[in-house]
């Protein structure tokens, strides 16, 4: 592998702790609350949901059983959190800078066969929980509760803080 391809791989890893980690921190809120308002596990539930499905996708497994839009029990979510964070790790450290351009066959919720390559699902699942960790957040603020900040750059701060 080149440097190249090293480094391309190793922001993705980066990446996928900083999804691991802001799952984390919204589970945590979340745990956190006193009145948990069934919106709020629904949003988490789908967030988690997709990343499995995208995650068997990449592995060339059927997802049509997966539900994205699951009736998500809260306390399964924990549980859900740290297995996807297991197999995008372990998805990721073989891959190098021809397997990221590799183009998967799936077909959608809706039957719709699609090829995308592994470096472009992987950017979806990323800004995908990005965006849904966002709503959570603002329906936190409006419950009352305190927003989490889940923002890429607090992350990197943290690190380099505790590093």
């Amino acid at each position: 592998m080149t440097a190249a391809q090293q480094a391309q791989r190793d922001h993705l890893l980066r990446l996928f702790t900083h999804v691991h980690w802001a799952n984390n921190e919204i589970l945590l809120a979340l745990q956190g609350a006193e009145a948990l308002p069934e919106k709020l596990v629904t949003l988490f539930g789908h967030l988690l949901s997709a990343e499995k499905v995208w995650l068997e996708r990449l592995n060339g497994r059927d997802s049509s059983a997966l539900n994205i839009w699951p009736l998500t029990r809260f306390e399964d979510c924990g549980q859900l959190v740290r297995d996807n964070h297991e197999g995008y790790l372990s998805f990721l450290s073989p891959l190098d800078d021809a397997g990221l351009n590799t183009a998967v066959s799936y077909r959608t919720s809706k039957g719709i066969l699609f090829s995308t390559t592994i470096l472009d699902i992987l950017s979806h699942v990323a800004l995908h929980g990005s965006y849904h960790r966002g709503q959570i957040s603002s329906y936190l603020r409006l419950e009352g509760h305190e927003p989490v900040n889940t923002d890429y750059i607090t992350f990197t701060r943290l690190e380099s803080y505790e590093g």
